[in-house]
């Protein structure tokens, strides 16, 4: 499949796992895509005071914890992630992130589109579901140093892409056959209740606009009280919440292009560059003059 890897360069010095646990800030070393199977998203981070708002992705993360430890509230109880274990989340499943020490922690992390996930569980399971995963920490040394050296492999500019591609499919297939549940049935799409559905659909149309929960509710056909209720019920945020979600995203999006940062931030529906940097840095771990310019340089 002819791809190609984009690369977005960081300062040096930080090319192996255990130069990330000297410094006392957070640093943000190295971050790269490539346009397979839907998208995969390498980032390798250490983060020492960041604290990520709670969130979900559309698609499935898994990584490995290099050093330090982390922890995160996930599927309604607090868990850690500490060095050489492996921190997984599902598409939809809302989590937010915190050092569970003084030091921070610092990790390998894949960002993988469901597609991904799809094209490896189509080899190994007789059925069209995306694989399940329930646990979000799991003590697998053998797959933490897979996670390690398919990293390591598909950051590295002069490694040819049928490698990358043949060795994350092979992490993938290490992941689903030890640690996917035997039952059928993983994350389905089109399961939230349908007024959900169309208020998730407003939100991400009319993101820019100050918009009212009065016509979110109307528009969803539901009283402003109930859908609050069945929308943090079935997708684990609430409107407001996930709203922020989707401007932060948009902005991300925008940040690659031509444009203010200032007015990016209008555009978006922010009230002004102050106030997207915080709500950006507190969902990507980073802030948008950093993430541009990461961009820039590469």
């Amino acid at each position: 499949m002819p791809a190609q890897v984009r690369r977005i360069a960081f300062p040096p010095g930080l090319g192996h796992d255990r130069a990330m646990s000297a410094p006392a800030r957070q640093e943000t070393s190295h971050v790269a895509t490539l346009p397979l199977w839907g998208g995969v998203e390498l980032l390798r981070a250490r983060f020492v005071t960041q604290r990520f708002s709670r969130h979900f992705h559309e698609g499935f993360a898994v990584g490995c914890i290099g050093d330090g430890a982390m922890r995160f509230r996930y599927r309604g109880e607090s868990v850690v992630a500490a060095r050489g274990q492996v921190n997984l989340v599902v598409p939809g499943e809302p989590h937010d992130g915190q050092g569970a020490g003084e030091g921070g922690w610092a990790y390998r992390m894949f960002y993988l589109s469901p597609a991904a996930l799809m094209a490896a569980a189509r080899e190994l399971r007789d059925q069209p579901d995306l694989p399940h995963f329930r646990a979000g920490v799991l003590d697998d040394p053998a797959l933490a140093e897979c996670i390690t050296r398919t990293h390591r492999c598909l950051e590295q500019p002069e490694t040819p892409l049928m490698e990358k591609e043949t060795r994350l499919l092979g992490l993938l297939a290490a992941w689903i056959k030890r640690h996917a549940d035997d039952r059928r049935g993983g994350v389905r799409a089109g399961r939230e209740h349908r007024a959900v559905n169309r208020a998730r659909a407003v939100i991400e149309d009319r993101f820019a606009e100050d918009l009212p929960l009065s016509d979110l509710a109307r528009e969803a056909g539901l009283s402003p009280f109930h859908l609050v209720r069945v929308f943090e019920g079935q997708l684990g945020i609430t409107p407001h919440a996930y709203l922020t979600q989707v401007r932060v995203e948009r902005a991300r999006g925008r940040l690659a292009g031509e444009g203010r940062v200032a007015d990016i931030a209008m555009d978006c529906g922010f009230a002004d560059q102050a106030h997207l940097t915080r709500l950006f840095k507190r969902q990507t771990g980073i802030t948008p003059a950093r993430y541009r310019k990461m961009l820039q340089n590469s």
